[in-house]
């Protein structure tokens, strides 16, 4: 069951934790990834990518801003606006025609874009704990609901970080 604080001992964890996410997305939704530098937000996406079927390299946004893969049933949309230092860059760069209804948007550093990009079904933020890294999820919408929840049923073994 995915808790609240969930463990990730090493980035083999995160990569799973990727690839069994990847079965819950559907087009449309928008997860933020929210972590400080080397929380593991672009080896989540990696493995969610991994999940989907996507063989190539995955690369870090953050200075192409996104990276666009076409991958099994999804267009999946990877933003970065961690070099954004204004929310209205994000209207500059002419993102609004990606958030479709049509797309999955993972979006790194959503808070610099805050007020411009839509709000997240999902959020995940990443964090170092010990020798490892915490994930905690929450949904803001049903869509967001439903895809935590298929994460849950779909995670045989995430255990609780005190």
């Amino acid at each position: 069951m995915v808790a609240p604080n969930t463990f990730l001992p090493d980035e083999a964890a995160t990569l799973a934790l990727g690839r069994t996410l990847a079965r819950c997305l559907e087009p449309g939704l928008i997860v933020y990834l929210r972590g400080e530098l080397g929380a593991g937000k672009t080896t989540l996406v990696r493995g969610i990518l991994r999940g989907l079927g996507h063989e190539g390299p995955v690369r870090s946004p953050t200075y192409a801003l996104v990276e666009l893969y076409a991958v099994s049933r999804l267009d999946l949309h990877h933003f970065d606006f961690y070099r954004f230092h204004d929310p209205r860059e994000w209207i500059d760069a002419g993102f609004r025609e990606s958030f479709n209804g049509q797309s999955v948007s993972l979006i790194e550093w959503p808070e610099r874009a805050e007020g411009s990009v839509p709000p997240a079904d999902v959020e995940i933020a990443l964090q170092a704990s010990g020798s490892g890294r915490s994930a905690s999820f929450t949904h803001n919408s049903v869509r967001g609901q439903k895809c935590i929840t298929c994460l849950a049923a779909r995670c045989p073994t995430s255990s609780s970080d005190s």
